[in-house]
């Protein structure tokens, strides 16, 4: 869970010596900021994603990398059975408590989406809203949503593209800082990748792009800002720069963000490519 470039090796992941270390900076990475305040703006993308997959009330919903619960908790309100599981300790309280403050049923588990801690089969559905694509060892990944997921159940991810504006976003951060020994998070967002993952597993597989779009109610700076802020691999990226490299990745994040606007009335708007994967468990 992190930025980094794509790469050649769709398949490759960091060395076994370094996967620990690895792994405690991806998670501190994710603690960072305040994802919930951060995924708060986002919160259509769930609805918008979750209507297209049409799980009925009382289905047995897995959120793999389920952050604050953007997209469980609006599966439990629609009457899902849903568990999250996320390596972000803080989020994983936050999605807590607001399920608990809503009385929705929905569980919430830390755990590590290379290691899911479930039974084969516990799930009639699993879902992934971009969440399990920044995980370093995407072949594990894929293994382990299919094993919990029972023959016949659905198995979907949003997952942002390379040309997207938040693959490009990724480009800008690589730029000044040095990627770990690990695939790019968006590789996950080219077709031919994601059949190679998982299309041995699956009984049909639907690949979709669409256009996600991103709308803050203030300037392309601004919305550098936020991310900064509140969005755990920006505010680590900027946290990680001398001061002159934080001008400049600022200045160019800006120009990225004013580049791809929409409106010219104070407000930044801008449509964000991912790839929608939608399919079912052979």
């Amino acid at each position: 869970m992190t930025t980094a470039t794509p790469n050649s090796h769709a398949g490759a992941g960091p060395a076994n010596g370094t996967l620990q270390t690895l792994k405690a900076r991806l998670k501190a990475t994710w603690m960072a900021g305040d994802y919930d305040y951060f995924s708060r703006y986002m919160e259509q993308s769930a609805v918008d994603f979750l209507n297209r997959l049409e799980v009925p009330a009382g289905s047995r919903l897995l959120d793999v990398a389920c952050g604050s619960g953007q997209l469980a908790l609006v599966a439990a309100r629609r009457g899902l059975r849903v568990t999250g599981v996320d390596i972000a300790t803080n989020s994983i309280e936050e999605a807590r408590g607001r399920a608990s403050h809503e009385g929705l049923d929905a569980a919430f588990d830390e755990g590590d989406a290379e290691e899911l801690p479930y039974a084969d089969g516990s799930f009639d559905a699993l879902a992934t809203l971009y969440g399990a694509m920044f995980a370093p060892r995407p072949e594990l990944v894929a293994s382990e949503m299919l094993r919990v997921v029972r023959p016949g159940g659905l198995v979907a991810m949003a997952n942002w593209t390379p040309e997207g504006l938040i693959g490009k976003m990724f480009r800008v951060i690589a730029k000044f800082i040095a990627p770990p020994g690990m695939p790019s998070p968006v590789l996950w967002g080219q077709e031919e990748t994601v059949r190679e993952r998982l299309g041995s597993g699956m009984k049909e597989l639907r690949l979709t792009r669409v256009n996600y779009r991103f709308d803050y109610p203030f300037s392309p700076a601004e919305v550098v800002e936020f991310f900064r802020q509140y969005y755990g691999p920006m505010n680590r990226a900027f946290a990680s720069l001398g001061e002159e490299e934080q001008v400049s990745l600022r200045q160019n994040l800006v120009e990225l963000w004013a580049t791809h606007n929409q409106s010219r009335n104070g407000r930044t708007v801008v449509d964000g490519e991912y790839l929608a994967v939608v399919g079912t468990r052979a």
